[in-house]
C-alpha cells in the first residue's frame, strides 16, 4: 500500500470537524512544555500503591493533550473551537456501522488474551500481580476519562491536519511515533528498558489500529477513545503485564494485525459525508 492512500477517504464537515488551518507541530511543542512538570514529578514522588499497573505519578500528565488542543482551538477558532472539540468527544451520529466500534472495545482484550495463551504455552509463568476483575467498573471510568483527554489531542486536534498532508497511513505512524515517545520518560520510571522498547513498538502499531478505526467510523473520536482505554484496562487484568515478554509479543500480534488492516483498506469504498449521497 501507497503510504499516502488513506485508510478511508473521509473528513467531516465542518460543522463538526472545526475549520482547517491547524498546527500539528504547535500541538506537539505545547504538549512536551506542559508534560515536563509531570515527568518530573513521576521522577521525584513515589508512586501511591493505588495506582493501577504500579504507573508513577507522571501517568496523570493526560490532561496534557487534552489542555494543549484546547488551548490551540481556542486561538485559532475562537470561543466557539473548544466547545466544537468537546462535542467531537462524543458525535458518532452517522458514523456508520456499529461494529467499528464493538472493535474498538473488543480487539485490545483479544490481543491480550492471544499473548497470553502464546506465552503460557511457550512455558513463561505468567502469574504476577493484576487488578482484581471486581475493579473493572472502576478501571473503566478512569481509564476512558484518561482516553478522553489525551484523545481530544492526538485524534480530535492532531491527526487531519497530517492525513490531508501524508495520507492516513504515515499519519498514523508520525502520531503514533510520538505518542510512544512522549510515554518512554514515565514507562522508564517503572519498567526496564526492554519492556519499554516493545511497548514503544506496540503503541506505534496500535495507533495505526486506532486511526484505521477512527476512518472507518467516518472521523469519530470516540472510536479512538475506546480503544485507547481497552489498551490500559486489559493491561491492568492482565497477569505479569510488567514483564517484557509481554510487550515484545504484544507487540508483533498487533503489527499483524494493523497490516491486515491496512491491506483491508487499500481500496475502500467512498462513504457518503454527512448529508451528501455516496458515489
Amino acid at each position: 500500500m501507497n503510504s499516502g492512500t488513506p485508510l478511508v477517504n473521509f473528513r467531516l464537515p465542518t460543522a463538526v470537524s472545526g475549520p482547517r488551518g491547524r498546527s500539528p507541530l504547535r500541538f506537539f511543542a505545547l504538549l512536551l512544555v506542559l508534560s515536563v512538570p509531570f515527568w518530573v514529578l513521576g521522577a521525584v514522588v513515589e508512586s501511591p500503591e493505588a495506582m493501577p499497573m504500579g504507573m508513577p505519578l507522571s501517568a496523570f500528565m493526560f490532561v496534557c493533550p487534552f489542555t494543549a488542543a484546547v488551548v490551540l482551538v481556542r486561538r485559532e477558532e475562537g470561543p466557539a473551537g473548544p466547545r466544537r472539540l468537546l462535542r467531537r468527544l462524543f458525535w458518532f451520529r452517522g458514523a456508520g456501522n456499529g461494529l467499528w466500534f464493538a472493535l474498538a472495545v473488543l480487539v485490545m482484550p483479544v490481543l491480550m488474551l492471544a499473548s497470553y495463551v502464546f506465552l503460557r504455552l511457550a512455558g513463561m509463568p505468567l502469574d504476577g500481580a493484576r487488578s482484581p476483575f471486581l475493579a473493572l467498573p472502576v478501571l473503566l471510568v478512569v481509564f476512558l476519562v484518561s482516553a478522553a483527554g489525551e484523545e481530544a489531542g492526538w485524534l480530535g486536534y492532531a491527526l487531519d491536519p497530517l492525513q490531508d498532508r501524508w495520507g492516513a497511513l504515515r499519519a498514523a505512524a508520525a502520531t503514533g511515533t510520538v505518542w510512544a515517545a512522549w510515554h518512554v520518560g514515565p514507562w522508564l520510571q517503572v519498567h526496564g528498558v526492554a519492556w519499554t522498547a516493545g511497548w514503544f513498538l506496540f503503541t506505534v502499531f496500535a495507533r495505526v489500529l486506532i486511526v484505521w478505526l477512527y476512518n472507518r467510523t467516518r472521523g469519530a473520536v470516540l472510536s479512538g477513545i475506546l480503544f485507547h482505554a481497552m489498551i490500559n484496562v486489559s493491561s491492568s487484568l492482565f497477569p505479569d503485564v510488567g514483564a517484557w515478554q509481554v510487550p515484545a509479543v504484544l507487540a508483533v500480534l498487533t503489527a499483524v494485525v494493523a497490516g491486515c488492516a491496512v491491506l483491508l483498506a487499500r481500496r475502500p469504498r467512498r462513504p457518503a459525508r454527512c448529508g451528501h449521497a455516496a458515489t
